[in-house]
């Protein structure tokens, strides 16, 4: 078991990753378990893991609220039931909420959790790899609107994290190389000898080898923790964990939320688009946006906007307007995490809107 903690002063937490974990809660966590608790999940997670969390709980009143599995839940009309079930069961606010599913869950719950009575704890327990790489870390909470991701939302950190990779056991295939997407991510923002590791052992973790995958999970856990622990609100060098996701976001709202493209997935197109946009720039050496290209492909993900399983008619323009909406563009500007190589990432929002359309073009096979 590893264990280390997110430090935010009073609002620090610990993140805990091994196996067996849902089992010993009680024993894992210093906080007071034994209060009104309230357990939001999904339909899917619900009849794998419910029953082990709950025998782990020393409180009597435990009440569970089950959402339908996928992006289509993280909606205002989820959020007011998520409310009226923690409302109407006498929610307090001594009382905790625990999310327990993948980022979906870990988002809807999280920002319930931060308006519910302004502010009830909650804990984190992701059950997919993205969530326990990404999503469940850094109090990034939301849900999303027809114009984009994340769009609604708040800065909510969780009390704990506790990340039990027998979770991914029952995750399949396509999550699980989703989930993989955001560790990629880890290695081309700022450490590159972790993506030489990742060249090598991206299929360990894919299979479920507990030594890499806990490596994994810890090293991108620890990254997300430091970039989050000098910079909460996203006011600087946070934006940074958004390499690929102008792109994959733009993306994932034409295809409507609806399981089309997976997040990771959307992701992972992203990524290369941005070492292609830079490529385009003169900033970035072909070799690296090879070398990323390669690896993605690789680990069975998706390259291009072309490899999206759909009948949607793609089109730069669209895409690229749907790209003012981000939460990160500024002043109608868009703001984009560039690379020069793998590794060493920056933020920039000057970028000529003739080489985002072309690398688009050339992404949906216009060109």
């Amino acid at each position: 078991m590893d264990k280390f903690q997110v430090g935010l002063g009073q609002r620090s937490y610990p993140i805990i990753i091994g196996e067996n974990l849902l089992k010993q809660i009680d024993k894992l966590l210093d906080i007071n378990l034994n209060r009104k608790i309230f357990i939001i999940t999904d339909e899917n997670v619900a009849k794998y893991y419910v029953d082990s969390l709950k025998k782990s709980l020393p409180a009597k009143d435990i009440y569970i609220h089950i959402i339908k599995a996928g992006e289509v839940s993280k909606s205002f009309e989820n959020y007011e039931k998520c409310c009226n079930f923690l409302l109407s069961n006498g929610i307090n606010r001594k009382s905790l909420i625990i999310a327990l599913g993948g980022g979906v869950v870990g988002d809807l719950t999280g920002f319930t959790a931060s308006t519910i009575l302004r502010g009830i704890d909650f804990i984190q327990i992701p059950t997919t790899l993205l969530s326990q790489v990404d999503s469940s870390v850094g109090g990034k909470t939301g849900i999303n609107t027809k114009y984009g991701k994340n769009l609604i939302g708040s800065f909510y950190q969780p009390k704990a994290v506790i990340c039990d990779v027998n979770t991914l056991k029952t995750l399949p295939e396509r999550e699980l190389k989703s989930g993989y997407a955001e560790i990629i991510k880890y290695g081309l923002i700022n450490n590159p000898s972790f993506f030489d590791w990742l060249n090598k052992n991206g299929n360990n973790i894919l299979s479920l080898d507990y030594d890499s995958l806990c490596y994994a999970i810890l090293t991108s856990c620890k990254s997300k923790a430091k970039i989050v622990e000098e910079d909460e609100k996203e006011t600087g060098k946070r934006a940074l964990l958004n390499l690929g996701h102008t792109f994959a976001h733009a993306l994932e709202a034409i295809c409507g939320y609806n399981g089309t493209l997976l997040h990771g997935e959307a992701v992972s197109i992203g990524m290369v688009l941005a070492f292609e946009l830079s490529g385009k720039m003169g900033i970035c050496p072909a070799n690296d946006i090879e070398k990323v290209k390669k690896h993605i492909v690789s680990c069975g993900l998706v390259s291009k906007i072309s490899d999206i399983n759909t009948d949607i008619k793609f089109s730069s323009d669209k895409l690229y307007e749907l790209m003012k909406f981000d939460k990160k563009a500024t002043d109608n500007a868009i703001n984009f995490i560039l690379v020069k190589a793998i590794g060493k990432s920056f933020i920039t929002n000057e970028v000529n809107k003739k080489d985002i359309l072309e690398i688009l073009d050339n992404s949906i096979g216009n060109q």
